[in-house]
C-alpha cells in the first residue's frame, strides 16, 4: 500500500521526461521490492521519482560506513538503512529485525548487484523474504515502452528454481537502458550443492 500522499510534482517531472509510473500494489505494508533491470546510473533517480508519483517511502541497505559524517543524514532522509556486513548472514538477521521493528517498510533491491552485465542474480532479497515472511514485489525500468511497472506480488516459497521462473515471467520483454548490460535472471549455484547462494 503506498505509505505517501502521491506527489503531483515528481509525476510531473516523470511524465516530462516521457515517463509513466503503475502499481498493482500488494495489499500490505511490508515487503521486498526486487528492482530490475539496472544497467544505467539513471535507474536511481527514475526509480525514486516514480517512487514518490506512486506515494511510495523505499528504503535500501547500504554499508553502514557509507552512513558517517557528512553524507549520512544525506542517506537515510533518501530511505538508506546502515547494514554491518562484517559477518557472513548477518544481514539477513539485521533486515529480519528492521522488519520486525517496523509498521511499514519498503526495502528495494537491485538483484544483479552491478550495472554491468552479470550471468546470476544475487539471492538476498529471495532470503531476506522467507527469514522476515514478506512478500517478493517486482518492479521494472523498461526504457523501451518508458514505463516504471510494480507488480507481480508473491510469497517466496520453498523451491527457489520455481521462485525464479515467477520472475522471469515478469521481466519478459522488458529492457533497461543498455541490452548489453542486462544480466540473466537465475540464482547463482553452489559449486558441487546444486544450492542457490546469495
Amino acid at each position: 500500500m503506498p505509505s505517501n500522499k502521491p506527489s503531483r510534482i515528481a509525476g510531473a517531472l516523470l511524465r516530462a521526461l516521457g515517463w509513466t509510473a503503475q502499481a498493482e500494489f500488494p495489499g500490505v505494508d511490508k515487503y521486498v521490492l526486487v528492482v530490475a533491470p539496472h544497467t544505467s546510473n539513471w535507474d536511481f533517480p527514475l526509480g525514486l521519482l516514480a517512487a514518490w508519483t506512486l506515494g511510495l517511502d523505499p528504503h535500501w541497505m547500504g554499508k553502514h560506513t557509507l552512513f558517517r559524517w557528512p553524507l549520512g543524514s544525506l542517506f537515510r532522509s533518501l530511505g538508506g538503512i546502515p547494514v554491518d556486513r562484517s559477518a557472513a548472514g548477518n544481514r539477513i538477521a539485521q533486515m529480519a529485525q528492521r522488519f520486525a521493528s517496523s509498521d511499514r517498510l519498503i526495502l528495494t533491491i537491485t538483484p544483479e548487484g552491478t550495472r554491468g552485465h552479470t550471468d546470476h542474480w544475487k539471492t538476498g532479497f529471495w532470503h531476506i523474504a522467507r527469514a522476515t515472511g514478506v512478500p517478493i514485489v517486482m518492479a521494472c525500468l523498461d526504457y523501451g515502452r518508458k514505463q516504471v511497472v510494480l507488480g507481480g506480488s508473491f510469497m517466496p516459497s520453498d523451491d527457489i528454481d520455481a521462485d525464479f521462473e515467477k520472475i522471469r515471467g515478469f521481466y519478459a520483454n522488458r529492457n533497461g537502458k543498455s541490452l548489453a548490460r542486462q544480466g540473466e535472471i537465475r540464482p547463482r549455484e553452489v559449486r558441487g550443492e546444486g544450492k542457490a547462494a546469495g
